[in-house]
Parts: structure tokens; C-alpha cells; sequence
């Protein structure tokens, strides 16, 4: 008999809604409360290395300014990155990639990590590149996904690293997404929440993992059509609803 496969919980940026964003304190948290998957966002530096920050400048999320590729990993890493969110978490520093990956490895995780490249407002020439490299050098034990708004940064990576997976990030633009999914180019669909409710019909639900999916009214939406996945600020949230909704628990456990 087929059975329908729980929907997975992905971390926003870690347990964005409660930690500091894209920092080791929120993946932990997001870890902690048996979330599936890993969302996260890769950059670089000034001296080209791959580093952890959703925004293309450190204003909004750390005590420092400046966009991240005119700062050296040495400045970045002396920025404070927690006391914004709450003096508790002061001090916090920005993490490379490669200490979010040796995180993972430490807590056994076996889920999924979903790294997007923000290329889609700087470039970063050859970022691409820096990441093949860097996973050929350090083999993981999870599902790796890449995903972009950038299509040229998706084809580009897959033609470097064709093992993992691909997904197309999107808020309007749909019909791109649906063109390279028919060509092969990704397998996940990465929309907004509110564009997924508006043509609910188009997509199929199969491969969608919407994103930023926080009220329980939107999870819950998610939950009942059984999306491949959802994105979210609070994983420990969604778990407790999704055990509600479809039983189970998360697809990869602690060892």
C-alpha cells in the first residue's frame, strides 16, 4: 500500500525565529528540535572565502557595516552577529561553511542541507567553483541541495558538482522554475508561501518546498498537501505540528 511520505521540516537559516540567524547557535537549536533539514546561505568574502550570511551586507545582522565581499574573514569574524537578536546571544560570531558542515558531521546528521547561493544581486565570480571544490575535498553524509534565484549559478554548479541535488528558488517567476524542472536542470521547487497558495494547481506538490512558512495556518496548508518539504523560522513549531498532522517523526535521528 502507498504511503505518503511526511513532509519535511527545513530551518530557515537555522531556528531563525529563535536564535540568531545563520549562526552555529540557531542550526544547533534547528538540530535540537529534530528538524529535518538545514536552509543556509553562502557568500564570499574579500579573500574568497565561503561564508554564512543571508544579507549581501553585515549592517542588519551584526554590530558592523559593509557588504561582505570588501571585508576579509578576519573583520567578519570579529563582528558580533548575536547581540541584535538579543544581548543573551552576544558575541555570537558569522560562521564560514566549513564550520556549519563540521557541526553537522559532529551531531550525526543525515537529513538535508539546503546551501543557497546568493548570487542572485552580487555575482561572486566563481563561488561556484570554491563549492565544488570544497564538497570533492569534504565528503558529507546528508542530502546536499543547492538551490538559487540565479539559474545560471544552478547550471553552472550541477555541470561542477553533478551529485547533488538542485532546486530552483522562486517568488513570481514560475514558469522558469517549471522549464528547468521539465529540462532535468533541478528536481526541487523552491517558491514563496503566498505565490504557492495563489496557483495552487500549477505545481506539483511532489517536489515543493515553500518558503518562509511560519504561521501554523501556512504550515498546516503545507502539512495537509503533503509538500515535499517546508520552510521555516521555527522548526521546533512545525515538527509539533507535522506529528499532529501526519504522525511520524523526522527522517533522521541521532545516533
Amino acid at each position: 500500500m502507498f504511503t505518503k511520505q511526511p513532509t519535511q521540516i527545513i530551518a530557515h537559516r537555522g531556528s531563525k525565529g529563535t536564535r540568531p540567524e545563520n549562526t552555529l547557535l540557531a542550526f544547533q537549536a534547528a538540530l535540537d528540535a529534530g528538524a529535518d533539514g538545514i536552509e543556509t546561505d553562502v557568500q564570499l568574502s574579500a579573500d574568497q572565502q565561503l561564508v554564512i550570511m543571508h544579507d549581501e551586507r553585515v549592517d542588519r545582522t551584526t554590530n558592523g557595516e559593509g557588504f561582505i565581499q570588501d571585508l576579509t574573514l578576519a573583520q567578519l569574524k570579529r563582528l558580533d552577529a548575536g547581540s541584535r537578536f538579543s544581548p543573551d546571544y552576544a558575541g555570537t560570531q558569522i560562521p564560514t561553511l566549513d564550520e556549519v558542515i563540521q557541526l553537522l558531521i559532529a551531531d550525526n546528521f543525515t537529513g538535508v542541507f539546503n546551501l543557497e547561493l546568493k548570487t542572485n544581486k552580487i555575482h561572486y565570480p566563481g563561488i561556484e567553483q570554491r563549492l565544488a571544490a570544497y564538497f570533492e575535498r569534504q565528503p558529507v553524509p546528508f542530502r546536499l541541495v543547492f538551490s538559487s534565484f540565479r539559474a545560471k549559478s544552478i547550471l553552472t554548479l550541477r555541470t561542477l558538482y553533478p551529485q547533488a541535488e538542485y532546486a530552483k528558488l522562486f517568488k513570481t517567476a514560475g514558469r522558469q522554475a517549471k522549464l528547468m524542472q521539465r529540462r532535468h536542470q533541478v528536481g526541487g521547487l523552491h517558491p514563496d508561501i503566498h505565490w504557492v497558495k495563489a496557483h495552487r494547481f500549477w505545481l506539483p506538490h511532489a517536489q515543493l518546498r515553500p518558503w518562509t512558512v511560519n504561521s501554523e495556518a501556512d504550515m498546516t496548508y503545507c502539512l495537509r498537501h503533503h509538500f515535499a518539504g517546508l520552510i521555516t523560522d521555527y522548526p521546533a513549531r512545525a515538527v509539533a505540528l507535522r506529528t499532529k498532522i501526519q504522525g511520524g517523526a523526522s527522517s533522521w535521528k541521532k545516533s
